[in-house]
């Protein structure tokens, strides 16, 4: 039986195949298809089948990593967009938050609403902070804005009131009349995307739902009608922010949980070879063609954020805690008009791509640098699948050099330090902004561009340690085949923690684990096993924000709470404080705000391949060319093929090992050992 993975991404759509059955992998890339990216991925589905030889009904798994939720969003060119609210909170999303994204900068704009004003409805109704019906839905009212609704023609409607996490009942009945009133348009209510409280989050979240909600169901329409073209029997899976992966049916009602799609399967894979290799204290190194992730795993677990911000709008939805900065190897390189040099956001893509690709590109970007500094191939990438355009990518550099008034190598040399500046920036966001220690941990290294500048980075921040796994150009799409299915379901409960509150905190423990029972029972296959695990989101009495703190699992198996489970918690919650803040109110009243249990199937995740043992690079070396690094300037280098390592094998740096999916720098500071499984683990040398 094959497994196939399919991570889309901005540049180049990767393809990891399992063949379960020999333990052998096949990988395929591929540029990837920015009107339609199913039309890349059923490509590249075909391709892998041809390499592995097996015919398409041998398939038994799918999974897919897309950036369509991300990108619309980012391009702003999701669906037109009407909301409808409860009388007088028509202005909740311009008015925000009130903070400014500057401090300091008077001119300083907050990105608009995707809901124009003239597409926000209000409706007569009012529910109380404790779900009790102040004033009850008009239903006049109602009927004449279902009317204004249907002349607006919006292609998606997002329905919100004020504390429908505590009761619902308004915002189901005015979806319902709007899914009967436009068949065609895709309605959600807040209460179904996050019920949980602060109106602004809960608002900015069902929004941008409903934002990317037509697109991504026309999309995922399409993937399964090509996925069918191509004879594989199985339906895709998708993998969600939080690193779980959905059913189809499941992204077409939730779509905003896939906004961080691609990244967190990087995140997932990542762990899993890093653990293989001996390692569970990490920072996952993405680097891709348009930009670059980051995250940080402590023990074996990605860090999950229960809030993100996507182009300045906050979404609540539990999401792996990712940083992303605009630096890939596509991003271009600009002088300012004071001659400073500047390298990104903005990228050349995969059309017209670097000017290197030979594809028309004339802007000076990071693998054009690379390409003339000698750390890429100059005459082909991708195992020989593109053919490296030299001249054009001199011709791009040397406007920039012209610019700088410098001459063409310190202008290369230039645009690489500031990309590794501005990646170790994010690493820094990760680790030493979140309170961690960088240096106790090793960066795993991958995506098309990760391996050529990960000792630059590492070194940057301090970090002594930096692997490579044996596929790293693809790893997103490993990450596919052995993520668990999964998903969260949160609920606003804002009680005490205290034995008289037990009933509501009961009642909503109950809702929510009805949720995530049925959910398991819908997704997961009847053969595998599963589990669900939670937290509880607390306070002080008077705070604005919350810690996590785990729920004992027999609090979860039973759905319900007892006096000694709610004292257990509280002082968890008091250690939780304490570690996080040097202090704990011990005697102050705590708060539990939000109930959040994660529903899980686990999947059989395979182990990693031992390689050849085999101590002689010689065997392995194709060739050498002169490299320019930062510490020693232009050295001549030997050119290593990453398919004749063997396990035990050392590469004392300056060297360079190319494969078909990427290429690995090893400075002049750092040395390259080989492990049983492949990984090329580089030693820096201290400062």
């Amino acid at each position: 039986m094959l497994r196939i993975g399919i991570d889309v991404g901005g540049t180049f759509t990767d393809v990891t195949a399992l063949d379960t059955t020999t333990g052998r992998f096949h990988i395929h890339k591929l540029p990837s298809t920015t009107d339609d990216q199913s039309v890349a991925v059923a490509e590249g589905v075909r391709a892998v089948l041809r390499q592995a030889g097996a015919d398409p009904g041998a398939v038994g798994y799918l999974g897919h990593g897309t950036t369509v939720a991300t990108n619309t969003v980012l391009e702003s060119n999701g669906a037109r967009t009407a909301l409808v609210t409860t009388a007088g909170l028509r202005d909740v999303l311009e008015i925000g938050r009130q903070q400014r994204p500057d401090l300091y900068d008077l001119d300083a704009d907050k990105a608009p609403s995707l809901v124009p004003r003239s597409l926000v409805h209000a409706v007569v109704e009012r529910m109380s902070a404790e779900g009790k019906v102040l004033a009850p839905l008009d239903s006049d009212d109602l009927a004449a804005v279902l009317e204004d609704v249907r002349a607006a023609g919006p292609e998606a409607v997002a329905v919100c009131f004020l504390h429908s996490y505590r009761n619902a009942s308004h915002e189901v009945e005015v979806a319902d009349a709007l899914r009967a009133a436009l068949p065609s348009a895709y309605v959600c209510a807040s209460a179904e995307i996050a019920p949980v409280f602060r109106e602004f989050e809960r608002f900015s979240t069902t929004v941008v739902n409903a934002y990317v909600g037509p697109r991504i169901n026309r999309y995922m329409s399409r993937l399964a009608e090509r996925i069918r073209a191509t004879g594989v029997p199985v339906e895709p899976k998708v993998i969600g922010s939080s690193g779980g992966m959905m059913s189809l049916e499941s992204v077409g009602r939730y779509p905003v949980t896939t906004l961080l799609s691609g990244p967190s399967a990087g995140v997932v894979a990542a762990t899993h070879v890093a653990a293989q290799a001996g390692f569970r204290d990490l920072i996952t190194f993405d680097m891709g063609g348009t930009s670059t992730d980051v995250c940080l795993v402590r023990d074996g677990r990605a860090l999950v954020s229960s809030q993100r911000r996507i182009n300045d709008r906050p979404v609540r939805t539990p999401s792996l805690d990712i940083h992303t900065v605009g630096a890939g190897g596509g991003s271009i390189a600009r002088v300012d008009p004071g001659g400073a040099l500047e390298v990104g956001p903005s990228s050349a893509g995969s059309q017209p791509g670097p000017a290197a690709y030979g594809r028309g590109g004339t802007e000076p970007t990071v693998t054009d640098a690379n390409v003339l500094r000698g750390r890429l191939n100059p005459e082909y990438i991708l195992g020989g699948a593109l053919e490296v355009d030299l001249s054009a990518a001199e011709r791009a550099v040397d406007g920039t050099a012209r610019a700088m008034r410098t001459d063409l190598a310190t202008a290369a040399r230039g645009i690489g330090r500031i990309a590794a500046v501005n990646m170790a920036g994010a690493v820094r966001k990760v680790s030493v902004e979140a309170g961690e220690d960088p240096r106790s941990c090793v960066l795993v290294a991958f995506g098309g561009a990760g391996p050529l500048h990960a000792v630059e980075v590492a070194r940057e921040v301090g970090m002594s340690t930096v692997l490579v796994p044996p596929n790293p150009g693809t790893l997103c799409a490993l990450g596919l085949l052995v993520t668990d299915i999964r998903t969260e379901f949160t609920k606003a409960v804002l009680a005490e923690a205290v034995d008289s509150d037990l009933d509501k905190l009961n009642e909503v423990l109950h809702e929510v684990h009805g949720s995530a029972r049925s959910w398991l029972a819908a997704e997961a296959p009847s053969d595998v096993d599963t589990s669900i695990t939670g937290v509880a989101r607390m306070r002080y009495a008077k705070q604005n924000f919350e810690l996590s703190v785990p729920l004992p699992q027999r609090v979860i198996d039973a759905a319900r709470f007892d006096a000694d489970a709610v004292a257990e918690i509280v002082a968890a919650f008091h250690r939780q404080h304490t570690k996080s803040y040097g202090f704990a109110h011990r005697d102050a009243p705590v708060r539990i705000v939000e109930v959040q249990l994660t529903a899980a199937a686990a999947v059989e995740k395979p182990g990693m391949p031992v390689i050849t043992e085999g101590d002689d690079p010689a065997t392995a070396r194709i060739g050498e060319r002169t490299v320019d690094f930062d510490e020693t300037g232009p050295v001549p280098t030997p050119i290593y093929d990453r398919a004749g390592l063997g396990a035990g094998t050392v590469l004392p740096g300056p060297a360079i090992v190319e494969q078909l999916d990427t290429t690995t720098v090893i400075t002049p500071s750092a040395t390259a050992r080989v492990d049983r499984y492949g990984n090329l683990v580089l030693e820096l040398e201290p400062r």
